[in-house]
């Protein structure tokens, strides 16, 4: 359970973008969309590579 004190005199809003970013951080979202659908793990690991590969051909780029 994610617990934000609202401090005195602040805005809702600023308490509500705590929130929002404590509740990004616990991956609640992310994990609900993962398990939406099966992902074989030998799929998972190969987006995975393919996800480096291309991560690590954008910084070689960059240093260039």
């Amino acid at each position: 359970m994610i617990i934000v004190n609202v401090k005195e005199n602040e805005s809702i809003e600023k308490a509500l973008k705590r929130f929002k970013k404590k509740f990004d951080k616990t991956g609640a979202v992310r994990e609900l969309r993962a398990r939406q659908h099966f992902v074989k793990p030998s799929v998972r690991k190969r987006d995975e590579v393919i996800r480096a590969a291309y991560r690590q051909r954008l910084q070689t780029e960059a240093m260039k």
